[in-house]
């Protein structure tokens, strides 16, 4: 494969930006190009998942697409070059356009040497040379990864593990480029899958490249060793249980830790080890509430929005903070500050297909019932089509989750990062309640509120929660209240 460099003013290099603040990689998920496709300043080219959301990226300058770098699914550091495009096609000195195998198959290749400093990218300020930070790439020995993959394979019960005779490598007739061996990354993990060294594989392909059948053909002489290996080999000790092998179906499946599912791994367990959590709960007779949602319904001024429960208990939560402005703060642990903030991002827990998120309302203490129900209604549409951008993701002070929907009547919600507290929503569900002195089935749901308890005392937690759970069975203090 033909590296594109900046030598020539007329082939441009577009690098992984970054798309959020502090992002170091991207996993590329679809490309809306192929080499070869005429492209537009402002053109959307490919699709790529971060740590905080899917989000698009366009390209800021027009010409021919040149050559695709990496595949579809490939996690990619910020700042490498993921596509090369032609600005000043039909020149003579071009070399041939590349073809879109290697879209499929990009082969890996040392990334070239950039010039110190910061370069421009489409969001922040730029990557600086020494923030990107590759990880460790492991190669173990060939003998250990069969022998370990055997033990493991009796571990799971797919059948006893086998002694595994030592990998000797194939003697390459022609010498081998030096460094490290040029593959695909399909194939690389073939390589690895089937226990092979790189290194000692003669590579056929163009340009010393190894190919699959290189692979296979290395892997051959191994899989005949270890077949004779019981008859010659002393057998290796594994104590394990005598579990019957599953045929036809696996036992277990690993999937990948990246993207959205890492972020929020990160930070539910950043979040529970460093803030004290304190959750408390309350039951309350919602009817009422539930009654003005059925009325405002039938308002002209809700016209065109979603009414709900959740739009109640979102104002209600929005009064209550009025009341109880303290509880609208963050814990600086770098300056030891308490920092109040005057404003309220609201966040709402959505789940979609990537994992879950926490996009928010900005300035949500500001709008009217109409603009807070048609700002909910876009970010849940938003967040569903996965499309809510890094930035609305950013900056939350409070947070409602509504695990209601889910048929669960509470929770213990974990703050999310950086915020002081998060109101669970249960189901709202026909119950027998005291009403007036008489048991009466009435509509009733559980709170509960988690706050952080360097930030919020108990008691201010409490009249927080008794605030929302107040309104919500009086609605009319939305009125006398705010």
């Amino acid at each position: 494969m033909t590296t594109m460099t900046q030598t020539s003013a007329r082939f441009r290099e577009f690098k992984m930006p970054d798309v959020g603040e502090g992002l170091t990689e991207a996993e590329i998920l679809k490309w809306f190009v192929q080499p070869g496709d005429t492209v537009t300043d402002g053109q959307v080219v490919c699709e790529v998942e971060t740590a905080k959301a899917a989000v698009e990226l366009p390209i800021p300058f027009d010409g021919v697409v040149h050559e695709l770098r990496f595949a579809e699914g490939t996690t990619v550091d910020v700042g490498e070059v993921i596509i090369t495009v032609d600005v000043a096609p039909g020149s003579e000195d071009a070399p041939a356009p590349a073809a879109a195998a290697p879209v499929q198959e990009p082969v890996e290749a040392a990334p070239a040497e950039e010039p110190k400093g910061r370069t421009p990218v489409l969001v922040g300020y730029g990557v600086a040379e020494s923030s990107t930070k590759r990880r460790p790439r492991k190669g173990a020995a060939p003998e250990a990864a069969a022998v370990a993959a055997a033990v493991q394979a009796e571990l799971n019960g797919h059948g006893s593990a086998a002694p595994v005779a030592p990998v000797v490598p194939q003697a390459p007739v022609d010498a081998p480029p030096v460094g490290r061996p040029l593959a695909k990354p399909p194939v690389r993990k073939l390589a690895k899958d089937l226990g092979i060294d790189l290194a000692a594989v003669v590579p056929t392909g163009k340009d010393g490249i190894i190919t699959r059948e290189d692979v296979h053909a290395a892997a051959a002489p191994v899989a005949a060793a270890a077949a004779v290996a019981p008859e010659v080999a002393e057998p290796v000790a594994v104590s394990v249980p005598e579990t019957p092998a599953t045929v036809g179906s696996a036992r277990e499946t690993r999937i990948p830790v990246k993207g959205v599912r890492k972020a929020i791994a990160q930070a539910m367990v950043g979040s529970a080890f460093t803030a004290p959590h304190v959750t408390e709960f309350v039951t309350v007779d919602v009817t009422r509430t539930m009654k003005l949602v059925a009325e405002l319904k039938e308002d002209k001024e809700m016209a065109g929005v979603r009414v709900n429960p959740l739009l109640i208990i979102a104002k209600a939560l929005l009064v209550a903070i009025k009341r109880n402005p303290e509880v609208n703060a963050a814990w600086d642990e770098a300056n030891q500050e308490i920092v109040q903030k005057h404003y309220v991002n609201l966040g709402i827990a959505a789940a979609t297909p990537r994992g879950l998120i926490v996009p928010n309302i900005k300035d949500a203490h500001d709008k009217t019932l109409p603009q807070l129900a048609a700002a909910l209604g876009e970010l849940v549409a938003t967040a569903r089509d996965g499309k809510t951008s890094p930035a609305a993701m950013a900056g939350g002070t409070v947070t409602i989750t509504n695990v209601g929907v889910f048929g669960v009547d509470t929770g213990t919600p974990i703050l999310n990062p950086g915020e002081s507290a998060i109101l669970a929503v249960g189901a709202i569900k026909l119950q027998p309640w005291v009403h007036k002195g008489k048991v009466k089935p009435r509509q009733v749901t559980t709170l509960a509120l988690s706050f952080d308890h360097r930030l919020v005392d108990g008691e201010l937690g409490s009249k927080v929660l008794a605030d929302v759970a107040a309104i919500l069975e009086q609605p009319k203090r939305l009125i006398t209240w705010a």
